[in-house]
């Protein structure tokens, strides 16, 4: 009872303490005078990944790789298919060209390389290095692009947390961000003994754990701001943060944690699931493509994918 106490006391500090310092970060850069949009495609983007990474890299920092690793590639599977399936059941997405020619191929290009540097079973400094340069100039390309096509909003997820933060003292902005680093240090730690405690109190391993409840924990707060814009009638935003959040979690989750400490992945535990990765992450160009909606039987696939997933896991 206590490891499920942990984790979900872990959970919550979490997604609490990244929205304080996504909160403090953005009313810090707005008294400094950056731009919505530089605000919205960096600080929003790094700051809303704030508990994946701090999962992972505490994972890694203490010999639990197959948390660190089961938690970026079980939130991108989760993300596509059952996150993204439940917003197409509720109410169908429009699906932007911008999506199709750009943040797609970013994103299976990503999943890719994940695929290729796990291939020695080892993800180390320098395959860190090139997820986070590849990730800065992905961010300083869509800023060139915006700002040529005279845009003043990353999306509508970002201009309300940007809207929310403005009138934020400085002295409070900076309070922020210290409640919001603190609380994620804490809450990784809360989650991570919860974790490691239901995976040996129950006998599953710490993959499946990792896999499961940590990814799709984590996942929360995408699941819930897709799931109130698709009851706005707004869920065409859904898929670019889904396909973000995706390509954040490989390239700056895993890639910082790997440029601080390597990642061994075994191939007998991983290999399964990230092919199971690039399924999904491939499934989702011809749903989009064909119709240029994700209507609500693209949706049942997708939902259904993440079933039979779990299922073939357990």
């Amino acid at each position: 009872m206590l490891d499920w106490l942990l984790l979900v006391a872990g959970l919550v500090l979490l997604i609490f303490s990244g929205e304080a310092l996504v909160k403090g970060a953005v009313g810090v850069a707005i008294k400094y005078k950056v731009s919505t949009l530089v605000i919205g495609m960096t600080i929003v983007s790094a700051g809303t990944s704030a508990p994946e990474l701090f999962v992972s890299l505490k994972a890694a920092l203490e010999g639990h790789p197959e948390i660190s690793v089961g938690n970026v590639v079980g939130s991108n599977i989760a993300n596509i298919s059952i996150i993204l399936g439940l917003t197409a059941l509720i109410f169908p997405i429009r699906i932007q060209l911008a999506t199709l020619r750009l943040d797609w191929p970013a994103m299976f290009i990503a999943s890719i390389l994940l695929y290729l540097f796990s291939l020695n079973e080892i993800i180390g400094f320098w395959e860190g290095v090139v997820f986070v340069l590849f990730v800065i100039s992905f961010s300083v390309y869509i800023i060139v692009q915006s700002k040529k096509n005279n845009a003043t909003e990353s999306n509508q997820e970002a201009d309300e947390i940007i809207e929310s933060a403005k009138g934020t003292a400085f002295l409070k902005a900076v309070f922020f961000i210290i409640i919001g680093c603190v609380g994620l240090v804490f809450g990784s730690e809360f989650l991570l003994k919860g974790a490691v405690g239901i995976a040996k109190g129950y006998g599953i391993s710490e993959r499946i754990i990792g896999l499961t409840l940590v990814a799709f924990g984590t996942s929360v707060p995408e699941l819930i701001t897709s799931c109130v814009a698709a009851f706005r009638k707004q869920s065409d935003i859904a898929i670019g943060n889904l396909i973000g959040s995706n390509l954040f979690n490989i390239l700056f989750i895993l890639g910082t944690t790997a440029v601080i400490k390597d990642i061994p992945i075994s191939k007998s535990s991983f290999f399964t699931d990230i092919y199971f990765m690039l399924g999904v992450s491939f499934l989702i160009f011809p749903l989009m493509f064909f119709g240029l909606k994700l209507n609500r039987i693209k949706g049942a696939i997708l939902f259904l994918y993440y079933i039979t997933y779990v299922f073939l896991l357990f």
